[in-house]
Parts: structure tokens; C-alpha cells; sequence
């Protein structure tokens, strides 16, 4: 075997190793979680006013503003770093329009249990519309911010009956996002596929797309803006 033979067989393990090392920690580049545990986190939301949002085996799923005189709800669907308390100055800035503002706890992440991927969160932002549907019959929006726009997306494709959207930083596919930052490394690696272009394309509610031109993770050329047949 000649020398660059042996060169290039070693630039090609070298390439391979490293798509396999990024398979398998994929997930802990994609999400970001700040962890806490459950009495420090009720302790950090009574400071910003909010109330715990437990299900009904009583485990913690988020945060909740509530209002006595609400005309709306919106349930927030957080990016990918941080936690939903993170996520108050949505509550204090909605609360004062009369919006009841609920903040879900992704799987993983603050005190809640579990870990984060496209299924567990998409089934925990599931678990939590049909909770806030028959809790009441004002219009139900979600937020998604960055990330969360992934997550609005799988919620809007399985049918759930939202009034309206709010889209903050949203990404179009989020292969294309892997493949601006990494651009060596295939997309087709990729386990958690977020696609809202292809999920909310039939979407014909309300809908607020809020782009931020120097965004270094979502940047405008990746998001939903003037994405083909996106009818947002």
C-alpha cells in the first residue's frame, strides 16, 4: 500500500469516526437543559409569580400565570436550552393582555423527569393541550420558540386543535440548521427530524412569525421565512 493510500484510508477513519462519535452524542448538541431540582424550581417560580402546573398524578409539567379575567390562553413550547422558567418574561409580558400563559417543562429538563428527544417532547406537548382543552373553551395558542417551533409543528401534524400560533426564531427543517453549523457531517445522521415547514404547512389558523436577522443558531436563511409552500 502506497503512502498516500495509507493517507487517505486514514483521513476516511478518521471522517467515519467522527460521523459515528456525533450519532451517538447527537442529543447532548441538540439539547441543552439546565437542571434543578423540583423544591429549588418552586422556589425560583414563586419569586416570578408563577404556580406550578402538575398533571394528574401530580408531577410537575410546568409553570402557569393565571388570570381571572382570561381571554385567551397561550402554552409555551421553549427552545432547546435552559429551562421553561427561563421562559417568565412570556408570562409577565402576555398576563398583562389578559392571557392566561402556561410554560411547559420538557421531559429532561428543570426538575422534570425523563429525556429529551422529538418523541418525549412532542408527547409531552401533547399531554399538555388536551389538558389545557377541556380545561376551558378561550382560544388555545401555542408558542414556539426556536426548537419549540419543531415541537408546535409535530403538535399541529397529529391533528390537535389549536386557534392559533406564535413562532419565535422558528427553523424551517432542522437539517438544515445541522447542516449550517456542521457542514461536514451528514444530515441523514440526524434522529430527531423537526420539520415545521413540512408540519405546518396546512395550517390555516393565526398564525406570527418573529425572525431575528442575527440570530447565530436559527439565522434567517434556515428559518420558515419564504420557505416553498409554507403557508404561514
Amino acid at each position: 500500500m502506497g503512502p498516500l493510500k495509507r493517507v487517505l484510508l486514514g483521513f476516511a477513519a478518521l471522517y467515519f469516526g467522527l460521523c459515528a462519535l456525533v450519532f451517538i452524542v447527537q442529543r447532548r448538541l441538540l439539547y441543552f437543559p439546565h437542571r434543578e431540582t423540583e423544591p429549588a424550581a418552586l422556589e425560583r417560580a414563586a419569586r416570578l409569580g408563577l404556580a406550578p402546573w402538575r398533571d394528574g398524578s401530580g408531577a410537575l409539567i410546568g409553570w402557569r400565570y393565571l388570570s381571572s379575567a382570561r381571554v385567551a390562553r397561550m402554552l409555551v413550547l421553549h427552545g432547546n436550552a435552559g429551562s421553561a422558567l427561563d421562559r417568565a418574561f412570556y408570562a409577565q409580558a402576555l398576563g398583562a393582555l389578559g392571557v392566561e400563559v402556561s410554560l411547559l417543562e420538557y421531559p429532561g429538563y428543570g426538575p422534570r423527569a425523563g429525556s429529551p428527544s422529538l418523541a418525549s417532547l412532542t408527547e409531552a406537548a401533547l399531554q399538555a393541550v388536551r389538558s389545557l382543552t377541556v380545561e376551558g373553551k378561550e382560544p388555545l395558542w401555542l408558542l414556539g420558540e426556536s426548537l419549540g417551533s419543531g415541537v408546535v409543528g409535530r403538535v399541529v401534524a397529529s391533528g390537535a386543535a389549536v386557534d392559533g400560533l406564535v413562532l419565535v426564531t422558528p427553523f424551517a427543517r432542522l437539517a438544515d440548521v445541522v447542516r449550517r453549523h456542521y457542514p461536514i457531517v451528514p444530515a441523514s445522521l440526524l434522529r430527531d427530524r423537526y420539520e415545521p415547514a413540512v408540519d405546518l404547512a396546512s395550517f390555516a389558523g393565526p398564525s406570527i412569525l418573529i425572525l431575528a436577522g442575527e440570530d447565530e443558531v436559527v439565522g434567517v436563511d434556515t428559518s420558515v421565512h419564504g420557505e416553498a409552500g409554507y403557508n404561514l
